[in-house]
Parts: C-alpha cells; sequence; structure tokens
C-alpha cells in the first residue's frame, strides 16, 4: 500500500516510521526546511521537502497512484486543502484529515473527506465517560456514530449475575458480542450464564446505550454516552 502524509509534526513522524516498518510504501511531505532535514536523518529517502498543498508536490510524489492520503498538519484549512485534491483531482480512494478544532468536522465531511480525527473530540469523549458512564465504558463508535462498541464489568448487583442469555430481554437494536471471563473469551449462546466478574461486549445504537446499561447492570438510567456521532455534530 501506498500512503502519502502530509505534515511532518510528531503524529506524522510516528505514522510514517510505523508504516514504513510494517512494510508499507510511504511518503512523508513537510514544509519547513529544518524539520525536513532532521526527519531524513532519521527516516531516510521517504521524506520530501514541499508545500503539500501544492499541485506540483502532489504530482512530484505521485498522489495520483497513491492508495490512502493522510494530512496531519498543525493547520486544518491545510489538511482539507490536501484530501480535496486528493480526493477529487488524483481520485485517491481513501483520505483521512486531523481536524484541530472540533467545529469544522462537519464541513470536512460534507467536503468529501473519508474519516477525520479530532484529539480535541476524543479527549472531551474520556472525559464524558469518566463523568457520565459509571462501569459502562464506550469502546468505539462504528458507521458515524451509528453503533457503539460498549463494555461492561458485571458486579454482584447486576441483575444479569446467574441468568442465561436467552432469559436476558436486551434492546431491539442491540446485541451481545462476547463476553471476557478472567483470560477466556466466550462467544455468545443462548445458554450462556453471566457470572460476577464477566466483561460483556456489546453492540447498541447510542439511543439504546442507556437501556443496555440498565439492562446489564442496573440502577438509574443514566444520559446516553457523549461522542462525536454524526447527528451531534448536525444539532
Amino acid at each position: 500500500m501506498y500512503v502519502i502524509v502530509v505534515g511532518g509534526g510528531k503524529v506524522g513522524y510516528y505514522l510514517t516510521r510505523t508504516l514504513v516498518a510494517e512494510g508499507h510504501e510511504v511518503t512523508l511531505v513537510e514544509k519547513d526546511a529544518r524539520r525536513a532535514a532532521a526527519l531524513r536523518t532519521e527516516l531516510g529517502e521517504v521524506i520530501t521537502r514541499g508545500d503539500g498543498c501544492e499541485v506540483r508536490t502532489m504530482q512530484e510524489m505521485g498522489m495520483e497512484r497513491a492508495d490512502c492520503v493522510v494530512a496531519v498538519t498543525g493547520d486544518d484549512e491545510d489538511n482539507l486543502v490536501v484530501c480535496q485534491m486528493a480526493k477529487h483531482r488524483f481520485e485517491v480512494a481513501r483520505t483521512i484529515a486531523r481536524v484541530n478544532d472540533p467545529k469544522n468536522e462537519e464541513i470536512f465531511a460534507l467536503l468529501g473527506v473519508d474519516h477525520t480525527l479530532s484529539g480535541t473530540r476524543l479527549i472531551y469523549s474520556l472525559i464524558q465517560q469518566e463523568v457520565d458512564v459509571g462501569e459502562m465504558v464506550l469502546l468505539s463508535a462504528l458507521k458515524a456514530g451509528k453503533i457503539e462498541i460498549v463494555s461492561a464489568e458485571l458486579t454482584e448487583e447486576a441483575p444479569v449475575v446467574g441468568k442465561i442469555l436467552q432469559d436476558i430481554r436486551l434492546p431491539k437494536s442491540s446485541v451481545i458480542a462476547a463476553l471476557i471471563r478472567e483470560e477466556s473469551v466466550l462467544l455468545p449462546s443462548g445458554t450462556m450464564e453471566f457470572m460476577e466478574g464477566d466483561t460483556v461486549i456489546a453492540l447498541a445504537h447510542p439511543e439504546d446505550e442507556p437501556t443496555l446499561r440498565t439492562c446489564l447492570l442496573g440502577g438509574v438510567t443514566k444520559s446516553p454516552i457523549t461522542t462525536a456521532t454524526e447527528e451531534e455534530r448536525k444539532k
């Protein structure tokens, strides 16, 4: 796979180093001459000095044959320009952009960027999980936030402890994906019994997360987990 990384900061550096170690073909483009020289000392010929927003630089990198373009500069406007040019002029199949201001995520999505990464949004989500979720933790969001992967550790007071899966009424859009017991992973079956200390891995629609929490853990239903879903960005 040929990956072009635009931006030689810490994110670009570590991403490039990891991709090279995994055997991928990589070009990292850095505009600052001193930074580019320092990176080339360690990473060699995969480093190119140039402005990743310029068409000439994109052509020199061979963007038309890239499988993925990742823009991780500290400037949201530059990252957007890079991804738009990659997508619409060079027809790159997959574009990924770092978004420093979470408010720009919706704009990036509307303008055709395939994936956005916001450190600010991620940290905020983790804070909200700590505040709101209690023993139930959001692991990931899939399909633009329409599906959540959550983890729940069962305590002695959990209402499902001692029951089997087929006797538990889960929300309609929720499903148990796996059960982790000590060092074993158990695949779900109708006769699978829940025990204290088990970690339940489940899939759920964001709106059903509070009901799923109550079903597995009991107690009063709390607010849904705050996450960077498409629905929230449109509010």
